[in-house]
């Protein structure tokens, strides 16, 4: 029997895309410019039209200054992230 993992939690993933730039005051044009990333791709990401890939995920870290993880960690906001001891 094949057991999947439940999905990931996307809309948390944006949110704190959206908080952190909201944080900083920043345009999507200036995260634009510090992250290398296009306006567009940025837009689609806040807005749950593009999921992004790791590389892109990579960047926005580096452009804010948190650790990647802090991203990534949001997928399991909606369930208990593997390898964790609460049941």
């Amino acid at each position: 029997m094949t057991i999947l993992p439940p999905d990931p939690d996307l809309a948390a993933l944006r949110m704190m895309l959206a908080r952190l730039r909201g944080e900083r005051g920043w345009t999507f044009d200036e995260l634009a410019e510090r992250s290398g990333l296009a306006r567009r791709t940025l837009i689609d990401l806040e807005h749950g039209r593009t999921t992004g890939s790791v590389t892109t995920w990579h960047a926005l870290a580096h452009a804010f200054g948190v650790p990647i993880e802090q991203f990534l960690g949001r997928l399991c906001d909606d369930h208990t992230p593997p390898g964790s001891t609460d049941s």
